[in-house]
Parts: structure tokens; sequence; C-alpha cells
């Protein structure tokens, strides 16, 4: 189905590769015609909570080869971003988990206790599932302040097997509302982790398609820097949704499996 100019693949994951963890499609054999066609791939998601090696582990368990640069995330996006701003050695107050913290810590960058947020020169926030009062206090304060703020996604909800829960957007929201001030977002459908993904991948953006299952994100993502992109049928977005939507999307595809061919 994809044209031979297709070089690379930019592939999310919820939606695409799995649903609550469960695979969609048998992923080995997909992968190994992927590798077949000679096609590069990394996977991009807005999830800031895991890190790379620990998804690719997950990867593993399903049968696909990957390996932790083939993983970019949207903690490494945010971290690649402020990279561009701050030196190593920058004090950061971060909200969020390990798979933001690694990222920071892997650019040079000193983690703030909440104790010594005061002292922070950038405010990151990604979803944190020990997030409480304190921390967005000292969030809201440093913002105030007028200290750099960056958020690693926009994503309200996050998927769990019982249901949606507030996601990092959800709870970076906290800080907007009590600071008026809107931070710098790393993830889908903004252009760093797009950026990121095809530095990684080194091809061209009209040789690299974004697949994906979510219209407002991984679609908007990749047309606002200039790639083919292609939505499967196996996420959030409908058929009907997708061909109402502008601009035209370039394929759409029940699955990755049809998607591939």
């Amino acid at each position: 189905m994809l044209p031979s100019h297709i070089q690379s693949l930019i592939i999310d994951m919820d939606g695409v590769i799995w649903r609550a963890d469960v695979p969609i499609g048998n992923l080995a054999a997909i992968f190994d015609r992927i590798r077949a066609r000679g096609l590069k791939f990394v996977f991009a998601t807005n999830n800031s909570t895991k890190t790379s090696s620990q998804y690719v582990a997950r990867l593993t368990e399903l049968g696909v080869d990957a390996e932790p640069w083939q993983v970019v995330t949207s903690s490494q996006a945010a971290a690649h971003a402020m990279a561009q701003k701050f030196p190593p050695g920058t004090k950061v107050f971060m909200i969020g988990e390990d798979g933001l913290r690694i990222p920071l810590e892997e650019r040079g960058f000193e983690i703030l206790s909440t104790e010594d947020a005061p002292r922070a020169q950038a405010v990151v926030m990604g979803l944190d599932r020990d997030v409480n009062f304190q921390k967005a206090v000292e969030a809201a304060l440093l913002v105030r302040r007028g200290i750099p703020f960056y958020a690693t996604n926009p994503d309200k909800t996050f998927p769990t097997p019982r249901g949606l829960i507030p996601g990092a957007g959800a709870w970076y929201s906290i800080v907007t509302t009590a600071t008026g001030v809107e931070p710098i977002v790393a993830g889908k459908p903004f252009p760093f982790l797009m950026d990121l993904s095809m530095e990684k991948l080194g091809t061209r953006n009209d040789e690299t398609l974004v697949i994906g299952d979510r219209l407002d994100t991984d679609i908007a993502a990749g047309q606002g820097v200039g790639c083919p992109t292609a939505l499967v049928l196996t996420g959030v977005s409908t058929r009907e949704q997708a061909e109402g939507w502008a601009p035209k999307i370039d394929f759409i595809a029940e699955d990755l499996a049809t998607l591939i061919g």
C-alpha cells in the first residue's frame, strides 16, 4: 500500500501497536515485513512516564526487535527542546517520573528537590503519579516569577485498564490556571517530538510517514512538520472523522498490517 518514496516510519504506540497493552495483530510478522521492505522506523509516544529501555523490553515481549534509540518519548523531546535553550548544569524543577528524569539527567540538567525548587532556572511537567499540592505550589510560584515553563505533552487523559485518568495536560493546567502562562509543549501535536524522531531516522520530511490513531495529535503533528500521514482505525479516531479532516490524510487503513501490505 505504501509508495516507494516512503523510506521511514514514525509510529505511534497506544492504539497502533497495542491497545491497553494487548497487541494489535501479529506484531512480529508486521515488523518482519517492515524490515523486508527496507523501511527505517522509530516509535514516538506522548507517554512521558516510561524510559526507552522499558518500552524496548515491552516490545521484545511482543516479538518486536527494537533498540532504545528507536523509541522517542515526549520526555526526551522536552529534554531536547530545553537543551536548545539551557546549558548542562541548569537547575530544573521537574514534576514527573523516571521517564522524564532520566532524559533530563542525560542532557546534563540538575534536578532539584521540592525543597530546593526556588533555585530552579526552568520548570518542566509530565505525568507524575506522586504529584501533590506542594509540587504544584512550587511550580506555580516559579512560573509566576517568569521562570521558563515546559511540559511533556498536552494529553488531558491517560488510558488505564479501568478507563481514562487525568494525563499530563490535565495536571499542567493547574499551573496554567494559577498563573495564566501556557507551557512550551514538546509532545504531539507540537513539532519537537517529530523533529527529534526525524533527526534519529536521518530521512527527509517528505519521505517519512507518520502513523497514528488520533487525528488531533498524531496526524496533526505529522502534517505540522510536512510529513505524509496515515491513520489506522484501531484506536481513537474513526474513518468518518478522518475523511472529514483537513488537510487531507494521505492514507487511511484498518490497521498497521493492512497499511504495510
